[in-house]
């Protein structure tokens, strides 16, 4: 009670605290800044300046089968970035056929590639689902922080990725797009067509508008429509994920032909494959241009570059190679804030930084009153091999190259096989947990190498512990263990770590390699199942989760 009271007094401070990470700021705070400035797999972003005074910055990126989908960050100064909420709830909302399918894990699929554009008032967000088309979704009263519409079908159909709306002076809309070679089976293609005024259905047919094949700009996709001096623009990146280059191409007609040029590419620096994003302008007559660099199992973190139009081409970084410090853009702001990482549980609804491996369901898990979150016991399918398809791990991104995360939890069992803890998830995972055995917990490091192929995982059985607490009651009695768990990421490896008090930590288990996910990176957080299909759900109880240097 004493903490429900507390937590009920600091309720309207703690909703408007700014987070500063521990491990990763890009402000220098003397004036500079330091890439990447969101260390984090926010894949293919795209970003819009809007608001009242055109300070508002908006970014969004992929987020596939995650829920909630399309995250919006928002920052005033294109440096300092804080989650402040999602676009969608579930995928895919008002569509009961498509929520069905999306309430089974889907790795890889669903949200690819989406633009964000400020039109009329509104914020608008297109994006292509490779299986089943182009969609879009708008804010409802202008707050990309608040609600948004459910999402409407644009144009229905196999292939298409990588959307970007462009509305012209005269009001008429164009959209641009790439194609997925896995599903219309040819790819290195934009095409270009005609939208109706309000951007809802197509009114004209596809025109392609650039061809990399066979040259070195293979793989052009992931284009960003633009119109600037009279010129139509497309900035879109070729030459592959890791490895490529940002073209730049403009046109007299949004229907082409196009002339281009490699306006930003790796050249001398550590910076591979610099490419895929959005082009700012903002109000004080600055431009700038924030792309991805994939940096394999941490995914795809997101740089600043400053944007040179000297030559009448948009000239990226400095003379066409990315920066890694620089003076950052003007602004009225000085705030230093970073996306949420560490959790207390202290609100009464879910942290910005988390999400679902699928469509959200209530027996997955919800906050409680008493400033812990609470994880229910998936039940895993009858001769389960690893845990691939467990939809309600409650995971995050990874914050930095070398951090440490520590986690209080209860893990609260109804019967023998239930379990929970720490994991660090992708093609490959490692997950340090405690297992109920008869009247008695094991601690166990389960491993699975090549999980997306069906593999089984191993198990390494570290300790033995007895219950914390047992349930005096002869009604559906459960049993409990207080654990406080740990990992370390250094360099991408993981080492595991367990304490009985929170003061003492034994190192555990074995070095875990890292690995990033189906087109994401490598996610930490919570996980808790069984195999038992009868029994009533054990759950794991969350006190808080802290991200810290590490150690």
């Amino acid at each position: 009670m004493k903490k429900l009271l507390c937590l009920l007094a600091v309720l309207p401070l703690a909703a408007l605290a700014q987070y500063k990470s521990q491990v990763w700021c890009p402000d220098n705070g003397d004036g500079t800044y330091q890439n990447p400035v969101i260390n984090a797999d926010y894949s293919d972003p795209d970003v819009c300046v809007g608001g009242a005074d055109g300070e508002d910055y908006y970014l969004t990126a992929s987020s596939f089968q995650c829920t909630p989908g399309l995250p919006i960050l928002h920052s005033r100064d294109l440096v300092n970035w804080e989650i402040v909420g999602y676009a969608l709830k579930s995928l895919y909302e008002g569509n009961a056929e498509l929520q069905q399918h999306f309430s089974q894990v889907q790795h890889g699929n669903g949200v690819w590639a989406p633009s964000i554009r400020y039109h009329n008032g509104e914020y608008y967000i297109y994006w292509g689902d490779p299986d089943y088309g182009v969609y879009m979704v708008k804010t409802r009263g202008g707050n990309p922080a608040g609600e948004w519409e459910q999402p409407v079908c644009v144009i229905s159909g196999k292939g298409y990725i990588d959307t970007t709306p462009l509305w012209d002076d005269d009001g008429r809309c164009y959209l641009v797009n790439g194609w997925a070679n896995s599903r219309a089976k040819f790819a290195s293609v934009l095409t270009v067509r005609e939208l109706s005024a309000d951007g809802t259905r197509a009114i004209g047919q596809p025109v392609i508008v650039f061809d990399g094949n066979g040259t070195e700009n293979r793989t052009c996709e992931g284009p960003k429509f633009y119109k600037r001096d009279g010129w139509y623009w497309i900035m879109c990146p070729a030459g592959g994920v890791p490895t490529g280059f940002q073209l730049a191409m403009r046109s007299k007609s949004p229907f082409g032909p196009y002339e281009h040029k490699i306006v930003l590419a790796q050249g001398k620096t550590p910076v591979n494959g610099p490419h895929q994003g959005g082009w700012v302008h903002t109000k004080y007559g600055e431009d700038w241009f924030l792309h991805f660099q994939d940096k394999e199992a941490y995914g795809r973190v997101v740089h600043l570059q400053p944007v040179d139009w000297s030559t009448g081409w948009p000239i990226m970084g400095k003379k066409g190679e990315p920066v890694l410090t620089y003076k950052k853009p003007q602004s009225s702001s000085s705030k230093i804030v970073n996306p949420a990482e560490s959790d207390e549980f202290n609100l009464p609804t879910m942290g910005k930084q988390w999400q679902w491996q699928a469509n959200y369901d209530e027996k997955y898990g919800v906050p409680t009153a008493f400033g812990t979150f609470r994880i229910y016991t998936h039940k895993l399918e009858q001769g389960w091999k690893n845990l691939w398809l467990v939809p309600n791990m409650l995971l995050q991104k990874t914050p930095a190259d070398r951090f440490t995360v520590t986690t209080k939890l209860r893990l609260t069992t109804k019967a023998d096989g239930q379990f929970g803890g720490l994991i660090m998830m992708g093609l490959d995972y490692s997950a340090l947990v405690v297992r109920r055995t008869a009247d008695e917990f094991q601690l166990v490091q389960m491993t699975c190498k090549a999980a997306d192929k069906g593999k089984a995982q191993t198990e390494n059985i570290i300790a033995t512990l007895k219950p914390t607490a047992k349930d005096d009651t002869e009604y559906r009695p459960g049993i409990h263990e207080d654990i406080y768990l740990r990992l370390t990421v250094n360099d991408s490896k993981v080492r595991f770590a367990y304490s009985l008090n929170g003061k003492k930590f034994t190192p555990c288990g074995d070095e875990f390699q890292m690995k990033e996910g189906k087109w994401i990176g490598a996610k930490f957080g919570f996980l808790a199942a069984e195999s038992n299909p009868t029994a009533d759900r054990g759950w794991v109880e969350a006190d808080w989760l802290r991200v810290t240097p590490a150690e």
